[in-house]
């Protein structure tokens, strides 16, 4: 999320610094606002106008592509503007008018699978994006409902959502104990190695990680944040991890 535009350049600089190091493409990711807080009173972000404004500087500024949400139809022309990819957050991945609305922008789209959708019924959000003639469609596995504020990860739904489209795996929000702290989602991220190093073993396409260098303090999922010191060994175990899972042919 943006929690400010200095913090928000602050850490797109750091992980491109850290990428640059390991020659590792990277996407930026950051929200103009976050629709789906789980109280009322959480900081949601500064809003389309500004949050578009910021993230287009530093799309200039720096060069990253860039990665937005989007919550609603309305938004994704004035979010494509600025940004290279729209994402459809879990909650919304079946909402047709939204999918619909971010495939016509022409722009990349991911779409995270809802932690209520079995991985093979992923092809039906799939084909409303397709349906505008929008191919730059990918798929990012965050977990699954496992009773009340707990998720679990199917690395099963790896490999079945790889046959309809390229697959990234979220291994932050893979950790999150949904609006199991009084109003904010709880987490686990102690855990986020343990699933990173499961999913580049399996062959992802890519990897998604919420970082940030004071997760304590961060304004959205500060219980499921990687520290940003520890991405850079994270990133270095990842790519020995991709080689060695390499097939020989």
């Amino acid at each position: 999320m943006i929690e400010s535009e200095a913090h928000a350049r602050k850490m797109a600089e750091a992980i491109q610094r850290i990428a640059a190091e390991l020659n590792v493409p990277f996407i930026f990711k950051a929200s103009y606002d976050k629709a789906n807080r789980t109280s009322v009173k959480s900081f949601r972000g500064p809003g389309l106008r500004e949050g578009v404004r910021i993230l287009r500087r530093i799309a200039q500024d720096t060069g990253l592509p860039v990665l937005t949400d989007v919550h609603e139809p309305g938004h994704c022309e004035a979010a494509a503007e600025a940004v290279d990819v729209l994402q459809i957050p879990a909650f919304l991945c079946r909402q047709t008018d939204l999918l619909v609305a971010a495939g016509k922008t022409g722009r990349a789209i991911n779409i995270k699978k809802g932690q209520f959708v079995a991985p093979w019924d992923m092809s039906y959000p799939l084909e409303k994006v397709r349906s505008t003639g929008n191919q730059r469609v990918f798929l990012t596995e965050r977990g699954s409902s496992f009773g009340y504020n707990n998720l679990v990860v199917d690395f099963r739904s790896l490999a079945v959502m790889r046959r309809l489209a390229p697959v990234v795996f979220d291994g932050t929000h893979s950790v999150q104990q949904p609006s199991a702290a009084n109003g904010v989602s709880g987490g686990q991220p102690e855990f986020i190695p343990l699933l990173a190093r499961a999913s580049v073993a399996a062959g992802v396409d890519g990897l998604f990680l919420e970082v940030h260098d004071d997760p304590a303090n961060a304004k959205s999922d500060a219980a499921n944040a990687l520290d940003l010191k520890l991405l850079k060994p994270l990133l270095e175990t990842l790519l020995a991890i991709a080689i060695a899972a390499k097939p020989a042919h």
